[in-house]
């Protein structure tokens, strides 16, 4: 449900098929590609979301009435387990800026692809990356290179918090760029995991062989 008290009542179609139970997985929305636009199907869907504040900047622009200073929020969420998203909100107070890169990063939820892509271990066990992926945010790009089991995050403080929110265990994570900007640093490890959902490996094809094979004994 949403943070603001009271019922939810669903805005788009998404909503209304969560809210009467006929869609039951998160998996089941991302797999068709269709937009979160309401936070709320996040919390439906995955109730008890950790949240990590990445940054928080004080951040002005200029208008007519003069200079307009704001609070800048980056936050990430996830479930420690399999999904993760980052977001980010402006307020002139915390809890609203807060309350607004909470619900971005919810809107941005991907699932994270893991399986053990490291040719020093290829143990078959999901606790890194099944293949290596570059993603990139304004000047930021980072790579991602599965690692040997035990081996850890070797990464910096802004990507351990993303991946460890969305369950990875072993990483290396290479990157370049202004690194020092942390909001480009973390949509750069989301864009990341987000490509790596595109991309199609090795196990896809076999999977698709076996499908093939099961639909020709029918």
């Amino acid at each position: 449900m949403s943070a603001l008290e009271g019922e939810w009542v669903p805005r788009t179609k998404l909503g209304k098929l969560v809210a009467e139970g006929k869609i039951r997985s998160i998996d089941e929305i991302l797999r068709l590609g269709v937009p979160i636009k309401e936070p709320e199907i996040v919390d439906t869907l995955l109730p008890g979301l950790k949240e990590e504040i990445i940054e928080v900047r004080r951040v002005q622009r200029q208008t007519d009435a003069g200079e307009l200073t704001q609070l800048r929020i980056v936050v990430a969420v996830g479930d420690g387990m399999d999904y993760v998203g980052v977001g980010k909100g402006k307020g002139k107070e915390f809890r609203d800026a807060l309350f607004d890169a909470v619900r971005d990063a919810k809107l941005n939820i991907v699932k994270v692809r893991k399986g053990c892509g490291s040719l020093e271990c290829m143990c078959g066990r999901p606790h890194s990356i099944p293949a290596r992926v570059i993603g990139k945010s304004g000047s930021v790009r980072v790579t991602l290179m599965p690692a040997p089991r035990g081996l850890g995050l070797v990464a910096n403080e802004v990507a351990k918090v993303v991946l460890s929110l969305g369950g990875i265990k072993d990483i290396r994570v290479f990157s370049r760029g202004e690194t020092r900007n942390r909001m480009n640093y973390a949509y750069a490890v989301h864009d990341a995991l987000r490509r790596l959902l595109l991309m199609n490996l090795p196990t896809d094809w076999r999977e698709v062989r076996v499908r093939s094979t099961e639909a020709s004994h029918l």
